[in-house]
């Protein structure tokens, strides 16, 4: 990505250090550890994503074309980033051309700084926010807070996690890792004006919380939002969401600075048909949305008098230059692959250090911020491959096949190492594996060693470097007899 305002060239480059990892988080399998042992928090993440699960099963299986719209959608974001470059252009002229401005931020410190900087100069200290992953991938709210800039979260989610000063743990569902006890124990201590003797009801916590937002609605005079989609045909840019909120936040302040990742481009409206059928379903199990905004540049007297468009790149390009990593770039943030993850079900999104969690924050995050970090090196072993989120997605992305090609340049990059255990291991069984003799001689060691190591038919423990097997598992108990002595033992006199 150039520079602001020179938008020609998309060509790929070094990975940008500039989506946050989350402050003080171990590597995924430290982290896991801490989350699987919290027995409240699996309760909670298997109770929501079991039922999520249920009903977007439901949803889908009204639709008798859901693989033909399925592979359409792939056909449509696999043409649109072979051409990314051409429907960029196209987007920043017609954004223009209806009266806005587009801005080109190669990365998060740029992004903010942009955002911050419009929010100033609207006379603003204060901003109202759509939910948004591209803010939560650059760290907007702590960078607006260093500048002086409050921002209030208005989905009810993602209010409840600012209040909570906590991090989401799910990219539709932000709050999925609490339950409404711990909620209503929220805003009962961090909302000034939640009423007294407020229940856990969920209706009840709902109207706390509009009535929460409602003057900060009326009164805001800046609107941040993401974007679903941005249709380059009209330069237009769409938002789904089930609250109200989103709404709110893009007609009532008179200036909207919407940030929004390089590849949420769209062709056209006939384009946008196929995932408007796909993503709620995927995502909320609804037909339709409730609220679906959409907005083309400025219009006198109707919405805000001025709006900002920042187009993000922040390693997308990198990214797009894999041919098998690129598809992670196809991904609506429906989250259906969290949902039906077992891995997931059972660590929830804290675990993954990034504001993208689960199946597909285990392959967009380490293109977004490269490997060089155990926490980003870790997140493509973050699964078990079963296959289930490459299922359900609503865009065919094929999962399980880019975190096996990131396992690959993780290992790879360790070779560039000294010492490497599992290069020393696979070594060796390499050199055994090749020679007949030295095969039988390790067969007979194996078989030897089991009344030592599985006196009760079970390995629990093995020295290191195999340690890191048992620490999870049980090692399999080596047979008694090898199939080649069971052969010679059995045929081998046998003419």
């Amino acid at each position: 990505m150039t520079a602001p305002g020179q938008p020609g060239q998309l060509a790929a480059g070094e990975p940008h250090p500039g989506m946050p990892t989350y402050l003080g988080m171990p590597s995924f399998p430290d982290a896991a550890r801490i989350a699987v042992a919290d027995s409240q928090l699996r309760a909670n993440l298997t109770h929501a994503t079991h039922t999520i699960r249920a009903k977007r099963a439901g949803a889908v299986a009204e639709l008798a074309d859901w693989e033909q719209l399925r592979q359409a959608a792939k056909a449509i974001k696999d043409h649109t980033l072979a051409h990314l470059d051409t429907y960029l252009l196209r987007l920043e002229e017609n954004v223009t051309r209806a009266g806005g401005q587009v801005h080109w931020a190669q990365d998060a410190g740029e992004a903010n700084a942009i955002v911050a900087g419009l929010v100033r100069a609207a006379g603003a200290d204060s901003v109202v926010k759509v939910k948004s992953m591209a803010t939560q991938e650059t760290g907007l709210n702590e960078a607006l807070a260093a500048d002086g800039i409050s921002a209030l979260e208005t989905d009810l989610a993602e209010l409840i996690v600012q209040l909570g000063h906590d991090r989401p743990s799910h990219i539709l569902v932000p709050a999925i890792h609490r339950n409404r006890a711990e909620i209503r124990e929220i805003f009962r201590t961090e909302m000034p004006d939640a009423p007294a003797g407020l229940t856990d009801d969920p209706p009840a916590l709902a109207a706390a919380a509009r009535s929460h937002l409602r003057q900060a609605f009326l009164s805001a005079q800046v609107g941040v939002s993401g974007a679903n989609f941005a249709i380059a045909e009209t330069g237009s840019l769409v938002v789904v969401e089930s609250e109200g909120n989103g709404r709110m936040c893009v007609t009532l302040p008179r200036t909207l600075i919407s940030v929004v990742g390089v590849e949420k481009i769209l062709p056209s409206w006939r384009d946008l048909e196929v995932f408007l059928a796909l993503l709620p379903r995927s995502s909320t199990a609804e037909r339709m949305n409730p609220y679906t905004s959409t907005w083309t540049g400025i219009t006198p007297g109707d919405g805000p008098e001025n709006f900002h468009l920042v187009l993000l790149d922040n390693g997308r390009t990198s990214a797009l230059a894999d041919p098998t990593g690129r598809q992670a770039l196809r991904c609506i943030r429906c989250s259906a692959c969290l949902n039906v993850c077992p891995v997931y079900e059972r660590v929830g999104g804290h675990a993954y250090g990034s504001p993208y969690p689960g199946p597909i924050g285990a392959i967009i995050s380490p293109q977004l911020r490269g490997i060089a970090d155990p926490v980003d090196a870790s997140l493509p072993f973050a699964s078990t491959l079963c296959g289930a989120c490459y299922e359900v997605c609503p865009v065919a992305i094929n999962i399980p096949e880019a975190l096996v090609h990131l396992r690959a340049k993780v290992v790879d990059a360790k070779r560039e190492k000294n010492f490497s255990p599992e290069r020393v291991a696979f070594t060796l069984s390499g050199r055994v594996l090749r020679s007949p003799r030295l095969l039988a001689a390790a067969q007979r060691a194996a078989s030897a060693s089991r009344r030592v190591v599985a006196r009760k038919g079970r390995i629990r423990l093995l020295p290191p470097p195999l340690s890191g097997w048992t620490e999870t598992r049980d090692a399999p108990v080596p047979p008694p007899e090898s199939f080649r002595a069971w052969w010679a033992r059995t045929r081998g006199n046998r003419s």
